[in-house]
């Protein structure tokens, strides 16, 4: 892979103290990063990037199952979560999925739309890379990987920074953090973004896995159900505490059993609003009424167990029976049985016991806290020449697109930024 992209030899050093400089300097060469230099550089502005991995994008390439969910036709800001719900509004504003599809189309890669909007390459996503780098590198990016940043030193009177590397000394005007989250961190994701921001005065909000599986106390359903998936609706009927959902929240997705829980799309999509403590609830047949079913035609002389085997994994049905109705007769049944079994169907109550790590977490919640971060440009608003994207900032999306959009957003808008400040 590394290959295809062809980083530029380290420039020889501009001062007797042996520092490099740019305008602008970023740190992390992922999706923000690398879209926010497309924006600047196209504009004029020297850019260049580290990367502490061996190449750029390595999450990039393997996101959608290697076919990169770039975008979400459906997107709007309600699909975020954060301290502060409409801080990505303007920014999803000014460059929305419509402009992400055509861009995609510009580069020349074929797309493919999926259940909910979701938007897919139909070509590997490292296709999309290449072409992202390569726009990049023609209007002059320089691009360093391999290295890892020290420490970043803001110099006096709003002058830029400097920044200690593993490969020397650089000097920039302006510094965009690109770093992204600790989720995913077999990908080579750190925190380092988070204690950089922190260490250059921004508020951190507490970060926690999301888009993950839920864990499960042993027995809640049934141990034996592991590897059964089905589409479900899954909902958290007191959202309130969580505080980017005001009402009741619901999801309707596939669901898989694991080992330990939950998974599927369902699952992850609850998780990124689901606080400890806090019940879910499961509709096992949505888009049925099984009352209507039970106290249909001809239903009478069949069992539950019957009726249910032709909607639901048996294994699935045999534990949400209860078992002095299962195989009784219809007709046997007495109006609050039926009711019983409807709500174990429709309305199955549980308490996750937690989220699974950040190894299994496709996102983090949490992060830097948007309220110092200007959310038209992306600028921090406690440190001067500084600006923040991506996934770093305290703004996380449900599985669809929802996140990568985001970091094609928040870099459009930080890299505009940029050059509109360098032309004051």
């Amino acid at each position: 892979m590394q290959a295809n992209f062809h980083p530029r030899p380290v420039r020889k050093a501009l001062s007797n103290i042996g520092s490099r400089k740019t305008d602008v300097l970023i740190l992390g060469a992922g999706a923000a990063g690398l879209m926010c230099a497309r924006e600047a550089s196209a504009h004029g502005l020297d850019v260049t990037l580290l990367e502490r991995a061996a190449s750029p994008g390595r999450k990039l390439c393997i996101s959608g199952g290697g076919k990169a969910n770039f975008t979400n036709r459906r997107l709007a800001a309600h699909h975020y979560a954060g301290d502060d719900p409409a801080f990505c509004e303007p920014a999803l504003d000014a460059f929305t999925p419509q402009d992400m599809e055509a861009l995609v189309h510009a580069w020349g890669l074929p797309v493919e739309e999926r259940a909910h909007g979701q938007l897919f390459l139909a070509v590997p996503a490292r296709r999309l890379l290449d072409a992202l780098w390569q726009d990049c590198r023609r209007q002059g990016c320089a691009l360093h990987c391999r290295t890892d940043v020290a420490g970043v030193t803001p110099l006096p009177h709003g002058a830029g920074f400097s920044v200690a590397t593993s490969q020397g000394l650089w000097r920039c005007r302006r510094l965009v953090l690109a770093l992204g989250s600790p989720a995913w961190p077999q990908c080579g994701a750190t925190g380092s973004g988070f204690r950089l921001a922190q260490a250059l005065g921004h508020r951190l909000v507490e970060h926690a896995p999301a888009l993950t599986p839920l864990r499960m106390a042993p027995g809640w359903l049934d141990d034996d159900l592991s590897g059964i998936s089905l589409p479900v609706r899954i909902g958290l009927p007191r959202a309130g505490l969580c505080p980017a959902l005001a009402a009741d929240a619901v999801w309707q997705d596939d669901l898989l059993f694991t080992h330990d829980g939950i998974s599927g799309p369902a699952a992850l999509k609850a998780s990124l609003f689901w606080r400890p403590g806090q019940e879910i609830a499961l509709d096992f047949l949505p888009g049925h009424d099984l009352a209507a079913l039970l106290d249909g035609p001809g239903q009478g002389r069949q069992t539950p167990r019957g009726l249910l085997r032709r909607l639901l994994p048996q294994r699935l049905a045999d534990v949400l029976l209860p078992p002095e109705s299962a195989n009784r007769k219809i007709a046997e049944l007495s109006r609050a049985a039926r009711q019983r079994i409807c709500a174990r169907v429709h309305d199955f109550r549980a308490l996750p016991a937690g989220l699974a790590g950040l190894k299994k977490a496709e996102a983090c919640r949490g992060g830097v806290d948007t309220r110092q971060v200007d959310p038209y440009s992306l600028q921090s608003t406690v440190q001067e020449q500084l600006w923040i994207v991506g996934e770093l900032l305290d703004v996380t999306g449900l599985l669809g697109g929802y996140n990568l959009h985001w970091a094609w957003a928040s870099g459009v808008a930080a890299g505009r930024a940029l050059a509109l400040f360098a032309g004051r």
